[in-house]
């Protein structure tokens, strides 16, 4: 298989957390700069993913996001096509590896918080499963104290807008995140 190339960023370590509060793990921001590069990109964010994790997606329309978890299906080897599950809400595709299974949720229809979510039973899914949200900011951080961040944006150039050029930036926050738990490998491993 053909090595994708990714231009990645130096990781920045978030801010020591204050006295009391809960860590808030690491930062790192990667230059992707294709629609293969971010699905090699979500391949290579599989590796670092195991049951119970919660992938939060955000972004804009077109930026990435379906893109980016059909990698994070293939890295953890689910059955089924990974597609936007927006009509359905969500899709489980199963392990084909005997590793977690992939729970996509698609938020954008939801209005409400968690209380809306519920029907889904996403908190009986999550122990077992990589559970992953697109436009899930406000609507499930409750889920779990310990969550992955992903924000995709369209990169701007010096007056242009660069077709499949985006910023990603991985926020891990919570405990099951400190110390980066390999998101500093992670664009160090892209950049190579």
């Amino acid at each position: 298989m053909e090595e994708v190339p990714l231009e990645a960023q130096r990781s920045q370590a978030a801010p020591a957390p204050e006295a009391g509060a809960r860590p808030e793990g690491a930062q790192t921001r990667i230059t992707v700069d294709s629609p293969d590069a971010m699905q090699e990109l979500g391949r290579r964010i599989a590796g670092l993913l195991r049951p119970g994790d919660l992938v939060l997606l955000t972004g804009e329309l077109g930026a990435g996001k379906t893109t980016l978890t059909r990698g994070l299906g293939e890295g953890l080897g689910v059955r089924g096509a990974v597609t936007s599950p927006t009509f359905v809400i969500a899709r489980v595709h199963p392990s084909l590896t005997g590793g977690p299974a992939l729970v996509h949720v698609d938020a954008y229809r939801l209005g409400g918080g968690l209380e809306e979510m519920e029907d889904l039973d996403l908190d009986v899914s999550l122990p077992e499963s990589v559970v992953v949200v697109e436009w899930g900011d406000g609507k499930v951080e409750e889920l779990s104290d310990d969550r992955l961040h992903v924000v995709i944006a369209r990169a701007v150039g010096h007056e242009e807008v660069l077709d499949d050029v985006r910023e990603v930036s991985l926020h891990g926050i919570g405990a099951r995140w400190g110390a980066g738990a390999g998101l500093d490998a992670l664009a160090g491993a892209l950049s190579e």
